[in-house]
């Protein structure tokens, strides 16, 4: 088959002066191999640039998933059932007449909560320091009224225990309390940030977006060079590789989408004030939001292996022609 001549397209004409691309022929000459060249490199880019794109704004967003369902949420959930508790130990422990055994249940609902904050990591060193201060401070606080309680009722040292431990648990900035809200306000800070869409994300995305476009593009344009060249209607690898790189972005997007929607669903839920005894619900609602988050960020690397598998049908659908029209580089 004679290969076709003269002034080759634009596009490729134009990215045949790239380095390394090969020596242009006399205009009266075959263009051909030249022509496949530049559109293998073209593509072999494109795959490796959509490839490195998606890998990074899809890793952005899900890879906080994780971390804001095992860590971030249940540790603002466990603060939440703490101060709840702590509130009821204190309404045990001042009320006419007063119930001990209640009191100590709540404090041991406190200091498992706090437990499961630290386990999380809550806030980390500064945050795990910040929890044994607070088991240290319920530690004096359950003291005090375990004293106050072994004085006669009505007696002055009686209410001077409980004046104590009611000012270790609500006084000002130092109070137990205080510092339970000031860790959550943190751990919230943190959930914003690990739900938040921001504009490097926009970008990544619709920079992996235009990618998918112009890689779909350049492969209908090889598709139809390769039709007018060699006469060839279809050419099976080139089609295989347009519909993995569509198929495979519209699942990371919609992957992306429904975790975006859980993290930002376990945000709102986070951020409203949540009474004591919907904190279970709400732990069950958050669970829910961000169930199989998991699965869906252990796709990217699925991401890595499809833009090898890209590239390697690239180069499968253009190398057999490249072969046939041989040139000697400069």
């Amino acid at each position: 088959m004679r290969a076709a001549t003269g002034a080759s397209a634009p596009v490729p004409r134009l990215l045949g002066r790239l380095p390394g691309v090969g020596r242009r022929p006399p205009d009266e000459g075959s263009t051909t191999a030249l022509d496949l060249a530049v559109r293998r490199r073209l593509l072999l880019a494109l795959s490796a640039l959509l490839t490195l794109s998606l890998f990074l704004s899809y890793d952005g967003v899900h890879g906080d998933a994780n971390p804001l369902r095992t860590s971030s949420a249940p540790a603002v959930l466990a603060i939440d059932t703490a101060l709840y508790a702590l509130d009821e130990a204190q309404a045990d422990a001042t009320a006419t007449p007063p119930s001990l055994s209640e009191f100590q249940k709540q404090i041991s609902v406190a200091a498992q909560s706090l437990s499961r904050a630290a386990a999380g990591d809550v806030g980390g060193p500064a945050g795990r320091q910040a929890v044994q201060t607070v088991s240290g401070l319920i530690t004096g606080y359950t003291g005090m009224v375990q004293k106050a309680q072994a004085e006669p009722a009505g007696s002055v040292l009686r209410e001077a225990y409980l004046s104590y431990a009611t000012s270790l648990l609500k006084a000002g900035d130092a109070g137990i309390e205080a510092r339970l809200r000031e860790l959550q306000r943190e751990q919230l800070a943190a959930v914003g940030r690990q739900t938040s869409f921001g504009p490097l994300l926009w970008l990544g995305w619709s920079v992996a977006a235009l990618l998918v476009l112009a890689l779909g593009a350049a492969l209908a344009e090889t598709q139809l060079f390769l039709r007018r060249r060699f006469r060839r209607r279809y050419n099976r690898q080139l089609i295989a590789t347009g519909a993995l790189s569509a198929a495979g972005f519209g699942a990371l997007l919609m992957f992306t989408v429904w975790t975006h929607q859980g993290m930002a669903d376990t945000r709102t839920l986070l951020d409203g004030a949540s009474p004591g005894p919907d904190i279970p619900d709400a732990g069950r609602h958050t669970a829910s939001y961000l169930a199989h988050t998991g699965f869906r960020a252990a796709a990217s690397v699925w991401i890595v292996i499809g833009g090898v598998l890209l590239m390697v049908l690239t180069e499968a659908g253009l190398r057999p022609h490249i072969n046939d029209y041989r040139f000697r580089p400069r």
